[in-house]
């Protein structure tokens, strides 16, 4: 009979788990899974388990290809399987492509004479999945914020950030969820980094591996509205509700999607940019409404001299939206929504009986 061992974590089980485990019994006759205990876990991945040990060892034992289960207890990382492993002396120890530990359990199959078997990767049944992956998942959010921006744009991209300077946004409702988005997509309102909240995902990771800032997924995870410090990664310097907001802020929708990685390149005055994240900044200190005009004014400033065509309520638009305050392009504009400011609720409703106009409010998610 030849014998084969595995060891890991095995905190929840997937179908990558099955897999190999399959794998693995086909090498011999007997396959033992050993799967590192609660007081392992904690010590090495610094978690607790999903399951208690017993649990864990049936539901492992229950599956038709393999033999017998054991427990690792051992504190010496990489190789907590150690004293089951000497004691049940098999012939195989198989491991991962992607194990760590090789010169360790290289060392432990000598001391028994086993062979040290690393699989190939094989293609993978089902698409890929870590338990970090599907811990992440469980913890997800069932709903999600979008974003509105007021300054300070661009300077959240690591290559174009400038110490000293900031980004203000604000996250917004109605909010999002895996099965309702009640907004245009690609909107510049942050979709991307609300989409991966919600299924588990590092949202910050995945938009800097496009190329773009980390405001997106920065505020629709902390919520309110917030002041950020230009930066490679996102560093707050203040979040409030943004409740002196509420009643205030509406969205238009202009009537075709954009694209903020097809734009990050593009020449723009990072000067005034940087001009209006501290002006914003100002404003949330104080809360004032005014200020975050202001900003906003700026900050659409800047999008006209890079050729966005002008919004209602511009001059140039000859499209007046009365009581508005300010507004602009959301993310990178040329396209997507626009955001708007009123002095009133009551003309920030009026602007909404109007054609792709609708109503945000600021929002704060309970922890």
């Amino acid at each position: 009979m030849i014998r084969v061992f595995v060891s890991g974590c095995y905190d929840i089980l997937h179908a990558g788990h099955v897999q190999f485990f399959r794998e693995a019994r086909a090498l011999g006759d007997h396959l033992t899974v050993c799967f590192a205990s609660n007081d392992v876990l904690w010590l090495h991945k610094q978690r607790r388990s999903s399951l208690p040990d017993e649990h864990k060892r049936a539901l492992l034992a229950g599956l038709e290809m393999v033999d017998d289960v054991v427990m690792g207890t051992g504190h010496d990382e990489g190789i907590d399987f150690k004293e089951p492993f000497l004691r049940l002396r098999p012939d195989i120890l198989a491991v991962t492509e992607d194990d760590k530990y090789g010169p360790l359990k290289r060392s432990l199959c000598a001391e028994v004479g086993a062979r040290y078997v690393v699989m190939p990767k094989t293609p993978p049944q089902f698409p890929p999945i870590s338990t970090t992956q599907i811990v992440r998942f469980i913890r997800a959010p069932e709903v999600a914020p979008l974003r509105v921006d007021f300054g300070g744009g661009w300077l959240d991209v690591p290559r174009l950030a400038r110490p000293g300077t900031f980004i203000v946004n604000c996250a917004i409702s109605p909010v999002v969820s895996l099965r309702d988005w009640p907004y245009e997509r690609n909107a510049g309102l942050g979709g991307s980094g609300a989409w991966a909240l919600l299924n588990g995902r590092d949202g910050i990771g995945s938009e800097l591996d496009l190329g773009v800032g980390w405001q997106d997924p920065a505020v629709v995870a902390e919520t309110g509205l917030c002041v950020w410090r230009s930066g490679p990664r996102p560093v707050l310097e203040l979040k409030t509700n943004g409740e002196f907001l509420r009643g205030r802020m509406a969205l238009l929708w202009t009537g075709t999607p954009h694209d903020t990685p097809g734009i990050v390149s593009g020449a723009r005055d990072y000067d005034a940019i940087a001009h209006a994240g501290a002006t914003g900044r100002e404003a949330a200190w104080r809360n004032d409404l005014a200020g975050i005009a202001e900003a906003v004014r700026q900050s659409y400033a800047v999008q006209r001299a890079e050729g966005m065509a002008p919004l209602p309520g511009d001059p140039a638009a000859n499209l007046p939206v009365p009581g508005a305050l300010a507004w602009k392009y959301c993310g990178g504009g040329f396209g997507g929504y626009a955001v708007y400011l009123f002095a009133e609720p009551a003309q920030r409703d009026a602007a909404c009986t109007r054609p792709n106009f609708r109503p945000i409010e600021p929002y704060v998610a309970s922890r």
